[in-house]
């Protein structure tokens, strides 16, 4: 479950591709993708700044690990990082507000 297409209508405007911002998520990583740098790559790959605000992984890892990112770039790099996230079929919520 994703919410892609909400973040994508945020940003209709082509003008606004290169403003600055921050975008609070929530991510699910499955166990499959345990050896996979998936967080460092929205850093390599697209340029953000990427704070783990929290994160909650099982014990030895045998669990999906839940991570609460603050990413920080373009909007364009933000779009950019989370279709790469989508491709890779991760549940994926955004939102501003504290009390999610």
């Amino acid at each position: 479950m994703t919410t892609l297409k909400l973040f994508s209508a945020k940003f209709d405007d082509a003008t606004s591709s290169d403003r600055h911002t921050q975008l609070r998520v929530r991510l699910r990583i499955p166990k499959k993708y345990q050896q996979e740098p998936i967080i460092s790559n929205l850093i390599t790959r697209y340029g953000l700044k990427v704070t783990i605000t929290a994160a909650l992984l099982g014990a030895n890892g045998q669990e999906d690990g839940w991570f609460d990112l603050e990413l920080d770039g373009t909007q364009a790099q933000i779009q950019s990082a989370l279709i790469d996230l989508n491709d890779l079929d991760l549940e994926i919520w955004y939102g501003d507000n504290e009390g999610w």
